[in-house]
């Protein structure tokens, strides 16, 4: 991993991002924002930040085992864009914008909401998390999967240095 003073670790979504349009209330939030300049589409840059190594969907499918007796949903889904393009998201798609995409899901647990946003002026690219607890059980479940959620994520955007 090259030079990590281009990537910042925020506490609030970024200015002028719809992860939190029509969210409801935010318990968790974080962002990280990579200095970089890029001319790849945001498709490619979210691709390239969501394609996972082995240990990562090893983890993902520890993780489904262990809530799977618990009417968790389970299992990656990949969605294709309506022109079927052959770049993909990693999660449902919920909004795409220009220089965003904002993918997610609900449970009954917890909800998530997931943001890759392109400053194509200022050299940024930020990976955005957002989780709102449905319940006791959203917050205990996020208990040992926070830990885990940070280095995937930094490990995921560092790769594009």
């Amino acid at each position: 991993m090259k030079n990590n003073k281009r990537l910042i670790k925020l506490h609030k979504e970024p200015e002028n991002s719809a992860i939190a349009k029509g969210f409801g209330e935010v318990h968790y939030v974080d962002s990280f924002r990579l200095e970089k300049a890029t001319d790849d589409s945001l498709q490619k840059v979210s691709a390239d930040i969501f394609s996972l190594p082995a240990w990562i969907y090893w983890l993902l499918h520890l993780r489904d085992l262990i809530v799977k007796p618990f009417g968790l949903k389970t299992g990656l889904k990949v969605e294709q864009e309506k022109d079927k393009s052959t770049e993909k998201y990693f999660f449902p798609v919920l909004e795409l914008l220009d220089n965003e995409v904002v993918m997610g899901e609900n449970d009954a647990h917890l909800n998530f909401r997931v943001s890759v946003l392109i400053n194509r002026s200022e050299h940024f690219i930020f990976v955005t998390t957002a989780v709102h607890y449905n319940n006791f059980f959203g917050r205990l479940y996020f208990i040992p999967v926070r830990p885990f959620h940070g280095i995937i994520v930094k490990y995921c955007i560092k790769r594009l240095l």
